[in-house]
């Protein structure tokens, strides 16, 4: 059995979840916090970060979001998530690195600072300025989770793939963290919701990060 180590608002871990959920690969989570993770957890990830996925009877590590989801790529055949000819799995990877830089640097990383870190490790208050900062950002980046749902039916191309779960796994951390204003985004929240509705996702919604609350629409599918 496959063992994740995560904590709830980890959103590389997520987007794990969210692929292994999808390809019906059965995992139990344990739940770490790499600023307090016991020896163990370090002894599997020295870099002391998560994901990290372990199997203890195969006496197997996978460490890092992307590695993780490629491995079962190549492992198992059901529901890929990096599909179609070279083209379009290159338009998949780029679209997942997009999420996973680009949106983690200007919008999750900064809330998880801001919102996270600063509020249950340093016991210090936001900085107004970045988390303006952070969701304005979003807004850019939401206009063109727009114009791609305008232009294809999911965000890689006309079939769902690991794209749109990298992209939903950022932006579910944002939201809960109170940082995503859908406002003039219907296309982007509309696929969104599609997302949120899948059974994958319904373990996302239930999980908590303790002495941060989610807001009130976090876990409703149609909002």
């Amino acid at each position: 059995m496959w063992h994740l180590y995560h904590f709830p608002l980890c959103p590389f871990s997520r987007k794990v979840q969210l692929a292994m959920s999808e390809k019906k690969v059965q995992f139990e989570l344990v739940r770490v916090y790499p600023w307090n993770a016991p020896d163990t957890f370090q002894e599997l990830n020295p870099a002391g970060r998560t994901p990290v996925l372990h199997d203890r009877d195969k006496q197997r590590v996978l460490v890092d979001s992307q590695a993780i989801c490629e491995y079962f790529e190549e492992t198992e055949a059901a529901a890929p998530l990096i599909l179609g000819s070279a083209a379009a799995r290159a338009e998949i990877r780029r679209l997942v690195a997009l999420f996973d830089e680009c949106f983690f640097a200007d919008v999750t990383g900064p809330l998880l600072q801001e919102k996270m870190k600063k509020r249950l490790i340093a016991r210090q208050s936001p900085d107004s300025r970045t988390l303006r900062d952070a969701m304005r950002l979003a807004h850019e980046h939401l206009d063109y989770v727009d114009w791609l749902i305008d232009n294809r039916r999911w965000l890689a191309g006309a079939q769902l793939s690991l794209a749109d779960f990298a992209a939903a796994a950022q932006i579910s951390v944002a939201d809960y963290l109170g940082g995503i204003d859908w406002s003039g985004h219907e296309q982007a929240h509309g696929w969104y919701r599609v997302l949120k509705s899948r059974p994958s996702f319904a373990p996302l919604l239930k999980q908590k990060m303790e002495g941060i609350p989610a807001p009130r629409h976090y876990a409703d599918v149609n909002a």
